[in-house]
């Protein structure tokens, strides 16, 4: 049954068949060749669903879209470059800054690519920017939206590791400050060495400004974040407050967001959001077909004896990750191998909550390596380049971000201190 299920699995793959639907067809095809009943696939595929945290995804689906309807990414934009567009270089940085603020609400580095690139490509484009350095350098920074808390995919990592939710939120914070500093540094120093963003500072607000006009934006993550850590909302109740805090102040204070755009801001978030929820029940199902069949024990054991330490355990499964999120979805990678690897994690004496950034980090490059990458593609349409174009320029910023990886990897307490001063551990 297994070799029939990957080999299908691989098959779609390299035939551009969707992701999910690959995964499904797999999935069918080894339900079939084990004899066992096809209700198996109706059954696995709404329990994978059927989990309260997943509604979160939803809801800051949903957040990030009205986010950028109602102008709250806009003067988010403003901020940033009210702090960092001073210099040489600033223009880039500001993109960095913002989509780390824009993160913190919205869940989704897709989300943030859109709302944030759709401001920021043009103006680099009109400080002098090449389109390809800008749709590289947006990509990336968009890659922030699943690192910094609340983040999806460390919610599917949370449910499907049977791991603090809470946890992984707070110990994200590192990592997702650590890739700014690191970006913001790259950008800086690449900037001067090209000779670029010398008149950056046109047109920017002061702080004090800035702050004034983004006021009620800049609320908006203090309000989710500080409920979560607070006790006063879960992670999943927080995703709806998000999308009620925006609605509120896109309607009634900024007044952006009119009635006939709803709609449109209804209709994008649900067909987003169906897309991730179709991805989740076939991988569900996958994953339960390859754990009664004892894949993962297998491969537990396996990688056991190979990687006989800590050190060569992380450096294998870093190199294994990167490979596999070039061709797979980040959601569905995580749904499928994180009830694979954490125990083996565990095992080897590492903490599940570090794990879980060490795999949240790193498929999230795949989000912005060739050909699957979902950050490129939509930096692209909001370019309106090819793909092929962006590639010179993103192979430093994906090597800037393996280093991260490598720091994070190697040094939990980047992941681990803050979560250990607020849990107490």
């Amino acid at each position: 049954m297994t070799p029939i299920m990957i080999t299908t699995m691989v098959l779609c793959f390299a035939l551009t068949v969707s992701v999910a639907v690959s995964i499904g067809l797999a999935s069918i095809l080894g339900i079939q060749a084990s004899n066992a009943n096809m209700l198996i696939s109706v059954k696995e595929m709404f329990n994978a669903i059927n989990k309260f945290p997943l509604a979160a995804i939803p809801f800051f689906i949903l957040a990030g879209n009205l986010m950028e309807t109602g102008g709250i990414s806009r003067r988010l934009v403003e901020f940033a470059k009210s702090l960092v567009g001073g210099v040489q270089g600033g223009l880039p940085m500001t993109c960095v800054l913002t989509c780390m603020i824009f993160a913190a609400v919205s869940g989704s580095s897709v989300a943030t690519t859109f709302a944030i690139g759709a401001i920021l490509i043009p103006a680099l484009i009109k400080h002098g920017y090449p389109t390809s350095y800008a749709a590289a350098l947006q990509a990336t920074s968009a890659e922030l939206g699943v690192i910094i808390p609340p983040s999806i995919p460390m919610i599917l990592y949370g449910v499907s590791a049977e791991v603090s939710i809470g946890e992984l939120f707070i110990a994200g914070f590192g990592p997702g400050i650590l890739i700014s500093l690191a970006l913001m540094a790259f950008v800086y120093v690449y900037c001067k060495w090209k000779g670029w963003g010398k008149n950056d500072g046109e047109g920017r607000l002061s702080v004090g400004r800035a702050t004034w006009q983004a006021g009620w934006a800049l609320l908006m993550p203090v309000i989710i974040l500080g409920g979560i850590y607070g006790g006063v909302f879960t992670p999943t109740e927080a995703s709806a407050v998000a999308v009620l805090y925006a609605l509120l102040v896109g309607t009634l204070i900024y007044r952006e967001i009119k009635p006939r755009e709803l709609y449109a801001v209804l209709k994008k978030s649900v067909i987003s959001s169906s897309v991730i929820m179709f991805i989740i029940a076939n991988a569900g199902l996958f994953a339960f077909l390859i754990t009664r069949a004892g894949v993962p024990e297998a491969i537990g054991l396996w990688l056991q004896e190979v990687l006989k330490t800590p050190a060569y355990f992380l450096l294998g499964v870093n190199a294994a990750l990167f490979v596999i999120g070039m061709f797979i979805e980040t959601s569905a990678a995580i749904i499928v191998l994180a009830p694979i690897l954490a125990p083996v994690a565990q095992h080897f004496g590492i903490d599940p909550v570090h794990f879980g950034l060490v795999m949240v980090v790193n498929l999230a490059l795949g989000m912005i390596t060739p050909p699957f990458g979902v950050n490129l593609f939509a930096a692209c349409t909001v370019a309106r380049i090819s793909l092929d174009r962006i590639v010179k320029h993103l192979v430093p910023f994906v090597l800037v971000i393996l280093a991260c990886l490598m720091v994070i990897t190697y040094v939990p307490w980047i992941s681990l201190a803050l979560r250990d001063l607020v849990y107490a551990k």
